[in-house]
């Protein structure tokens, strides 16, 4: 197998990722020339999306100016101003222990080399490496899972663990890449390069690559005279726009695109998000503010929109959105959730037998296509770990009753039309790191009446697209018509 050409590749990245969005303690190096923020900044990234940390960072630089000052704060107050970053609770107790340690040991002042920094409380190789190369300047290299998967797809180095990646390296990578590899790597790895599914078809260096132990995304050619419908619950419509939603729309160029929990008013959204190039949307929010809410973005021209089911309980919440076109209804909706001890069953219960009613009338004109999240794992095979959550909201009895009412009413999960294996999930919990070990549940669905179940001609989930707890759901639907 081939080596990738080192040199070159850099290049050529380095020039790429300019327009990616920079890793936080690149940032914070940017804004500030002060090592012990880039060490703070450092220690409260690991394990956290960078927006999460931005945040913390920001919260925690306006009330502490030095770092001494740490140690004035009580946990309770360090942990409410770190939160949500990944375990925040042993981060606070790192932070509190900094000064002193610090004192002991350096005379108050952050030290320059890795032998040194290791010795503080919440700080490995990794953070190590990488405050001596941001907040000092000096040739240190930074390993974390991007470097040491990427540097092994390359063929590079071949390495199991992190720390032999940067032994490996230090023998091998030429000095001028060793401060700037890390925020290169971490960019592309965020965004082509990816853990699952990486984009080696919009890969600036693929034909250098070779490609070891990769399994690129799988692109689908679009078949003439279809419509290529998706469904996503964005979880905050501006939470993720800032996440790169236009930008990920624009890739994925879906004809129609239902998306749920918007959690925002039409008022509230720039021109931006509301008039992307290409599409024409359509809202409908809930009344109280924050909350619920869904939106509908069509390449098509719509013959009517609906909004709604006219039922004022399930219309305030902003809840299901409808779309009329020559052949068929594209019905978008948000589920209920049943909440904790579900203390909402009954609400849930109502409003599915409202959009059965609903969809029920709808077909007897022409095909409905009803996609969004219903907030409910069907069956035990489209969820992680079915025993743990029988009695939970989202799996519980009388909820996967419902679905099955629905389902005997004459409609098809159409993603079972086409995989019947398990492991396909389309929402993970933000706790205990649940994407990254894909201990999900299929909430997500497409359904089609099943008159129409000729038109349906792929469905799938896009497990690699980002940005949200949910990712999307995709359906096909062939043009042609099929008698009511």
């Amino acid at each position: 197998m081939k080596t990738i050409d080192i040199d070159q590749a850099i290049v050529l990245l380095r020039e790429k990722v300019k327009d990616f969005q920079v890793p936080i303690v690149d940032l914070v190096q940017a804004q500030t020339k002060e090592p012990w923020k880039v060490l703070v900044a450092t220690i409260l990234s690991a394990r956290t999306n960078d927006l999460t940390t931005a945040a913390a960072v920001k919260k925690l630089f306006k009330r502490v100016t030095d770092v001494r000052q740490l140690a004035d704060l009580s946990l309770v107050q360090l942990e409410k101003l770190i939160f949500p970053v990944g375990f925040y609770r042993n981060k606070a107790k790192f932070l509190k222990q900094l000064p002193g340690v610090l004192s002991d040991k350096f005379k108050g002042t952050i030290p320059d080399d890795i032998d040194s920094l290791v010795q503080l409380p919440g700080v490995g190789r990794k953070t190590a490496n990488l405050v001596v190369a941001v907040a000092f300047g000096k040739p240190a290299i930074c390993v974390d899972t991007h470097v040491h998967r990427i540097m092994n797809i390359w063929n590079y180095i071949n390495t199991e663990t992190p720390l032999e990646t940067e032994m490996a390296l230090r023998k091998k990578l030429p000095e001028r890449h060793w401060t700037t590899i890390n925020s290169i790597l971490v960019a592309y790895g965020q965004s082509v390069c990816r853990p699952i599914s990486p984009h080696c078809d919009h890969c600036i260096i693929q034909s250098l690559c070779p490609q070891r132990g990769v399994t690129p995304r799988k692109t689908k050619t679009r078949r003439k005279g279809s419509l290529h419908l998706m469904t996503w619950n964005v979880n905050g419509i501006r939470a993720v726009a800032k996440k790169g939603f236009v930008e990920t729309l624009q890739e994925l160029a879906p004809d129609i695109i239902g998306v749920q929990e918007t959690k925002a008013q039409p008022d509230q959204l720039d021109d931006d998000l509301k008039n992307i190039p290409g599409y024409q949307s359509y809202w409908f929010s809930a009344e109280r503010k924050g909350y619920a809410g869904v939106a509908v973005y069509s390449k098509l021209a719509p013959i009517a929109v609906t909004n709604g089911l006219g039922v004022e309980a399930f219309d305030v919440e902003g809840r299901t959105l409808t779309l009329e076109f020559e052949t068929f209804y594209f019905v978008n909706c948000y589920y209920p959730n049943a909440q904790h001890e579900l203390k909402r069953i009954k609400y849930k219960i109502t409003f599915n037998d409202a959009i059965r009613r609903y969809c029920n009338r709808l077909k007897k004109i022409k095909t409905v296509v009803l996609c969004g999240d219903y907030n409910v794992a069907h069956k035990a095979i489209d969820l992680e770990r079915p025993k743990a959550n029988e009695n939970n909201p989202g799996y519980s009895q009388p909820e996967r009753d419902a679905m099955d009412t629905f389902i005997a009413a004459g409609y098809l999960d159409t993603f079972r039309l086409f995989n019947q294996d398990p492991g396909h999930y389309t929402w993970w919990s933000y706790r205990s790191q649940a994407r990254e070990k894909d201990i999900g549940w299929r909430i997500d669905y497409f359904c089609v009446d099943k008159k129409s179940e000729a038109r349906v001609l792929d469905a799938g989930i896009c497990k690699e697209v980002m940005g949200s707890d949910h990712c999307p759901a995709t359906m096909v639907l062939s043009n042609a018509t099929v008698k009511a």
